[in-house]
């Protein structure tokens, strides 16, 4: 029997959900383990973007889907997985996304969660003291599932229990990067804006190709999907911008600014303005150049230390493009000031 295409549900996304990914793959997350991945691979989980549906796709053990899914269970127990955080952090909401399972969702799930310094032998997950941070729950089928996380404390790795079986697309778990900071020197050179620092895209004027928050990924960018673009501006001396909340309060030696993939779609130039605020409260913000307009080429990284203007320690800064394009990774290189 042949499947076809269904049409995916969306719900209208939580205030939580603008926070970091702590589990994403891209970031650093893992899958350790999983009871069960006999039609899905628990990789899939973690993966970028919401799950997808091909038509007529199949494995030698069945369908292809894009998620993790277990196979029918026909004895009693039900299937679970650990994921392993890209950096501790404090969780704040959960996205569990069934996308696309529809007739093989599970009805419920619950998460735990742990703090560990070290999980090496580990060989027996139900051994680990985990904590529930979110209680058995309804999951909806073909869609996103967000929940709120019932602690605050810190963690580092995460249970996902589906009752008894079946798939889900997607695990996503927002919230906020802990960084013990008393560890890092005031001399040692960091990434500020790093989202596995803990830096943030709080805000921008428009992301119709492609989010703010890849700017501040680990790594190059994959393609030209994986960066900051906007559309075309036909307004004359238009300005894109977007905003960043940097990891700590610091001062910045060296700026790295990507074009990498983005050929006939970069900016003709760009320039960075900082601030300080304690509070993301940058509308009425004291704003200072920090690097005065620059050209840019395309597909390149443009390294800038000597043009940048020496300011005091900042929390944000304002990246502007003119007078549109793409930006593949924005890299904040400077000190912490403690």
């Amino acid at each position: 029997m042949a499947f076809t295409k269904v049409t995916e549900i969306i719900k209208e996304s939580p205030a939580f959900t603008q926070l970091t990914d702590l589990a994403a793959e891209r970031l650093g997350g893992k899958v350790l383990f999983a009871t069960d991945d006999f039609f899905a691979e628990k990789e899939n989980l973690i993966a970028p973007t919401r799950g997808v549906f091909i038509t007529d796709k199949y494995t030698e053990r069945g369908k292809w889907m894009d998620g993790w899914e277990s196979r029918r269970k026909r004895i009693p127990g039900h299937d679970w997985a650990v994921i392993q955080l890209a950096t501790s952090g404090k969780i704040t909401g959960f996205d569990i996304d069934t996308n696309f399972f529809l007739g093989n969702h599970p009805p419920h799930a619950s998460i735990e969660a742990v703090n560990l310094t070290n999980t090496d032998g580990i060989t027996d997950w139900d051994t680990v003291a985990w904590k529930e941070i979110l209680s058995k729950s309804h999951l909806d089928a073909g869609s996103q599932n967000f929940y709120e996380s019932l602690s605050n404390e810190i963690f580092t790795h995460l249970r996902l229990h589906i009752y008894p079986d079946g798939g889900v697309a997607r695990f996503r778990v927002y919230g906020e990067v802990f960084k013990n900071w008393d560890a890092v020197s005031t001399s040692q050179e960091i990434d500020l804006a790093a989202a596995i620092n803990g830096g943030q895209a709080i805000a921008c004027n428009d992301m119709f190709f492609s989010d703010m928050s890849n700017l501040i990924m680990p790594n190059r960018g994959a393609n030209m999907g994986d960066g900051w673009e906007t559309k075309r501006n036909r307004t004359p001396n238009n300005r894109d911008w977007v905003i960043l909340k940097l990891a700590h309060k610091g001062t910045v030696d060296r700026i790295v600014v990507d074009t990498c993939h983005f050929k006939g779609n970069y900016p003709d130039s760009c320039s960075i303005e900082a601030c300080v605020s304690e509070n993301n409260n940058v509308e009425n913000a004291n704003w200072q150049t920090l690097l005065p307009q620059q050209k840019l080429s395309a597909d390149n990284e443009h390294e800038f230390v000597f043009e940048i203007n020496a300011l005091n320690p900042i929390t944000h800064i304002r990246l502007n493009i003119f007078p549109d394009g793409g930006i593949s990774r924005l890299r904040i290189f400077g000190k912490i000031s403690k």
